[in-house]
């Protein structure tokens, strides 16, 4: 992704206390190479990615089942199905299906003044990363926050799945619900993270029966300076959050 050339490092602000997750049960190399490839899976479909899927084939057979086994069919999907037909599919499942929103935080904020904050949330922790993205596109892109947990901060990214897991959830029934090719690529994210704790689990419950809030706003408050969001986001650091040295597999 071109946003990845735009990484540099930035200074560190003041941090403040944040909320603790399951430390991950697996190796961190499992973990940043599936989500590397679940990023991959998931984004538009073209030429280049239809060349890539030799290399991701051999790298799936270094990971564990819970991840190779779904990845491996999304593999096999993009493989027999012409090129044309899954960009038509892609388009309408993902560009103009809301349930199957690959922005994380639509499901929690829906068009709300809320998700602008939490967009700029979002940008702080990759810029505390040393990660600049652009204005052209949005944070919470799911294969964006992949593709910066494999290859930046991983513990940053733990945190911000974790916060978003209903959004994870949500789109995984989404896709479940259109019996998509592409749901397999969020069952093999689902089995890198924690089981759903209780507050998760009622989130899912709640969004699932009430939907995203609805509020047209829009998102002004994305285009803020970071400096002046009322709501700093939380301490991210890797070590803060888990223990990387005890994740074992």
């Amino acid at each position: 992704m071109e946003w990845l050339g735009r990484l540099r490092q930035q200074p560190e602000p003041p941090r403040a206390p944040s909320r603790r997750h399951p430390a991950p049960t697996w190796r961190e190399d499992d973990l940043r190479a599936t989500w590397q490839l679940v990023s991959l899976l998931l984004s538009y479909p073209d030429d280049r990615l239809l060349g890539l899927l030799d290399d991701i084939d051999e790298a799936l057979a270094g990971l564990p089942p819970e991840a190779s086994g779904p990845l491996g069919r999304v593999v096999a999907h993009l493989r027999s199905v012409p090129l044309a037909a899954l960009r038509s599919d892609y388009v309408d499942t993902f560009d103009t299906t809301r349930k199957c929103a690959l922005h994380l935080t639509y499901y929690a904020h829906g068009d709300t003044r809320k998700r602008g904050i939490a967009l700029v949330q979002f940008k702080q922790a990759y810029r505390r990363a040393g990660l600049e993205i652009g204005d052209d596109e949005l944070p919470d892109h799911l294969s964006v926050l992949l593709e910066f947990g494999a290859t930046g901060d991983v513990g940053i990214a733990w945190k911000l799945l974790n916060d978003h897991r209903a959004g994870v959830e949500l789109l995984q029934l989404g896709l479940e619900t259109r019996r998509s090719a592409w749901a397999d690529a969020v069952t093999a994210l689902r089995a890198t993270l924690p089981p759903l704790d209780g507050t998760q689990a009622e989130a899912v419950a709640r969004l699932v029966a009430e939907g995203p809030p609805n509020e047209d706003v829009g998102l002004d408050a994305y285009s803020l300076d970071p400096r002046l969001n009322p709501h700093p986001d939380d301490d991210l650091s890797l070590s803060d959050h888990f223990d990387v040295q005890g994740a074992t597999r």
